[in-house]
């Protein structure tokens, strides 16, 4: 006979650990206790040792399917004189929060089943969960995770959901957010609790456009098949060519619009129900506005009851994207709902339980054989991420401007923050500083350090130099770099090519185009492409076109930079003139060539969105197969002991290339990824190194990021690739947390 205090560590709050503990401890005889507390859960057990020795080896073989144990630990304790039975305690609030918190999970089978089951008495009742499944990390107030604490504290459980969440035999057993019909969250349209749903479908499917309260925020939807209805949206959400996500009923509707791999159909039907990019079936049925001349569709499956019953009365595709203006965070406070949709709507299906922490939808696609997360929200928050080693200091690291998160690291994990978005705009400023305080507050975090990106103007770098705290600036690539070793969980030196739009470097220069020996201690810059004026600043990256004419002038001089410039716009003398202008700013950004190159070959002379130019040269190059594509030739040469990759010779072959755009955009990237591939390798090679890592958000590119894995991989080297960290700035904050954790 013995007794055991217990402690375990990981997600094991709201995913039903505890009445798992009681189920299997009372089948094993063992009497004594298990407990929420502010670091996880505590269990003391008494009886013989055999039985004891099985319990512990059940809480990691057996856990629940939501639960992630991270450590159990036993220490010998006195036995008790008198137990009669084993018992869930009364959660202990005491200490430091350390407990993460569980993400919010797509609708179990369970309770589909209820739901479209008509005897059952949650039939079609939208708010159906159990501990298996619902809303967690939106709803969450404070840890430990019980009902008090998160916003279903207002709701009072009646005698029938009560005796399930009495009943150590129901799934429901301490479900934190049961609910039901007679005692749980309503659903109303347009303020009214009649018909809700069912006025709701009737709206969409005669053209009108809602906003939808889903677990994390306000959508905005909108019936996919009707074009007048997209274009209306469209205008009223101020969103030109953005891509919007589409919802769709089930699988096979998945599958009638989009060619998915295992991968993809995989997270596609996982708990987590992110948002899935996939090539577009040239069949499929949907309004031209969706998603406009892009290859790729991006599709979800419902995650919710309240959509599961939606798509269920509509059986057809929705339009399902944030409800926003464009590049605002979503909204999620019913008053905030009603004064930003409410102008841009006919009708809002909204619900009565409180939304604590927005979270937009996730974002994954298939690359390289698995997935690889784009946007890291809801499914996936506040997930913690291992570090490979453990952290000297707690720190939080504020990201950087664009597609920003924030993320802390405590001892051997970081956690991140959902997506937040573009910290230009003030509202996600503001949804910036609440997401701040409530990770720091909720994961108990008592900062020594925070750290930031170099670049002085980002608003993240003000607030750390307002956060009355010691502060680390952190390079925007290296950063990047040390996101992709967390993903894999690596501390040894490595090859990083980090490309993307832009980061400040420590020459004054906006670097983006970079190949860097770096591990977590520090980094030391070995080559970069080729630095051109960025003409106009900030407006040549919303104008390609000038990055075309400062590329043209590079390989050509002024009279093919004029020649080029003239093709897009008038202003291009007064453009030419700022070329050598001591005041205007240059960069290394292979962001900023492949804009040059979407207007040479494409005609893109303006974007509406981020990216929108490199996405749309993507997919004109999905006609030619890379084996049937042209190389063009890139110039490599030694300045200053870098390794100077120069693509000026590929836009004078665009200009006088005699071949059709997509056999252009075609030759583009497989000339910059096998000169990428080269560059890489040589690096490696004079360093010692046998490890690439690609990162940044160029690599989101799936050709450029196929022609290059598969180069670097004919000769030996292993290659790296995001996984759950995303390889654009939304990965950032994790790369700095790392790096800052390391240190001293």
């Amino acid at each position: 006979m013995e007794r055991r205090r217990v402690r375990v560590t990981g997600t094991v709050q709201g995913v039903g650990f505890r009445p798992f503990v009681y189920r299997e401890a009372t089948s094993l005889g063992l009497t004594g206790y298990v407990r929420n507390d502010s670091a996880g859960v505590v269990i003391e057990v008494q009886g013989e040792a055999g039985q004891v020795a099985e319990l512990c080896r059940r809480l990691v073989e057996d856990a629940p399917p939501l639960a992630r144990v991270d450590t159990v630990g036993t220490t010998e304790i006195p036995p008790a004189r008198k137990e009669d039975a084993f018992v869930i305690a009364t959660s202990d609030g005491h200490g430091a929060p350390d407990a993460p918190v569980s993400v919010d999970s797509a609708t179990c089978a369970d309770c589909l089943a209820e739901v479209d089951d008509p005897t059952d008495r949650r039939h079609g009742y939208a708010f159906t969960n159990c501990t298996n499944c619902g809303p967690r990390y939106t709803i969450v107030l404070s840890v430990p995770y019980d009902r008090p604490a998160t916003t279903m504290a207002g709701f009072v459980m009646c005698a029938a959901c009560q005796r399930e969440y009495d009943d150590p035999g129901d799934r429901r057993f301490h479900a934190q957010p049961n609910a039901c019909p007679t005692c749980g969250p309503q659903l109303a349209y347009d303020g009214s609790t009649e018909d809700a749903l069912a006025r709701a479908a009737a709206a969409i499917d005669h053209g009108k456009i809602l906003a939808l309260k889903g677990l994390g925020g306000y959508h905005l939807a909108v019936d996919a098949e009707n074009p007048e209805a997209v274009a209306e949206l469209r205008r009223r959400k101020h969103r030109d060519d953005k891509p919007f996500a589409l919802m769709v009923p089930d699988l096979a509707a998945a599958h009638r619009l989009v060619h998915l791999d295992s991968p993809g159909e995989a997270a596609l039907t996982s708990h987590r129900r992110p948002i899935v990019l996939a090539p577009r079936r040239a069949e499929a049925t949907l309004s031209p506005k969706v998603a406009p001349g892009l290859p790729e569709l991006g599709v979800m499956l419902p995650y919710t009851p309240m959509h599961h019953l939606l798509m269920a009365r509509l059986a057809r595709p929705l339009v399902l994207t944030s409800g926003n203006l464009s590049d605002d965070p979503i909204a999620h406070a019913d008053d905030d709902a009603v004064a930003r949709l409410g102008p841009m709507v006919d009708g809002i299906l909204s619900h009565d339980r409180a939304i604590h922490i927005r979270c937009d939808d996730s974002v994954v696609r298939s690359t390289l054989g698995a997935t690889q997360v784009l946007r890291r929200s809801r499914g996936f928050v506040p997930e913690p991420m291992a570090l490979p080693f453990t952290g000297r200091r707690q720190v939080l690291a504020v990201g950087a401007e664009l597609k920003n998160t924030v993320s802390v690291a405590k001892g051997a994990t970081v956690i991140a923050s959902q997506h937040i978005g573009d910290l230009e705009h003030l509202a996600a400023y503001q949804a910036f500083v609440q997401a701040t305080e409530h990770l720091c507050r909720l994961h108990g975090i008592t900062p020594d350090v925070v750290a930031h990106d170099l670049h002085p103007e980002y608003l993240s770098t003000k607030f750390a130099t307002e956060a009355n705290r010691a502060m680390l600036g952190i390079q925007h690539h290296h950063a990047h770099v040390a996101s992709c070793l967390v993903d894999h969980g690596r501390v040894t030196p490595v090859l990083g090519v980090a490309f993307d739009g832009h980061g400040w470097g420590p020459d004054g220069t906006l670097w983006g185009g970079e190949f860097l020996v770096a591990d977590f201690a520090g980094y030391e810059r070995v080559g970069h492409l080729a630095t051109v004026a960025l003409p106009g600043g900030s407006k040549a990256i919303r104008e390609p076109w000038r990055m075309a004419v400062a590329w043209a002038h590079r390989a050509g001089g002024e009279q093919l930079a004029s020649d080029v410039g003239g093709r897009f716009d008038d202003r291009t003398g007064a453009l030419l003139a700022l070329l050598d202008a001591p005041s205007t700013l240059r960069t290394s950004s292979m962001g900023r060539l492949f804009d040059a190159a979407a207007a040479l070959i494409g005609g893109r002379a303006r974007v509406t969105y981020e990216g929108q130019a490199a996405i749309e040269l993507e997919g004109l190059a999905d006609a030619i197969r890379p084996s049937a594509a042209d190389r063009y030739p890139v110039d490599q040469r030694w300045e200053d002991g870098c390794l100077v990759v120069d693509p000026s010779p590929v836009i004078a072959a665009i200009e006088s290339a005699e071949t059709g755009p997509a056999a252009k955009a075609a030759a583009f990237h497989q000339s910059i990824g096998l000169a990428t591939a080269e560059a890489a390798a040589a690096l490696a090679r004079a360093r010692g190194l046998d490890t690439v890592v690609l990162t940044g958000g160029v690599f989101q590119n799936a050709r450029l990021t196929r022609i290059v894995a598969a180069a670097l991989a004919d000769v030996g080297l292993e290659v790296l690739v995001h996984r759950t960290v995303p390889p654009n700035d939304g990965g950032i904050s994790i790369g700095q947390a790392a790096i800052a954790a390391f240190g001293a």
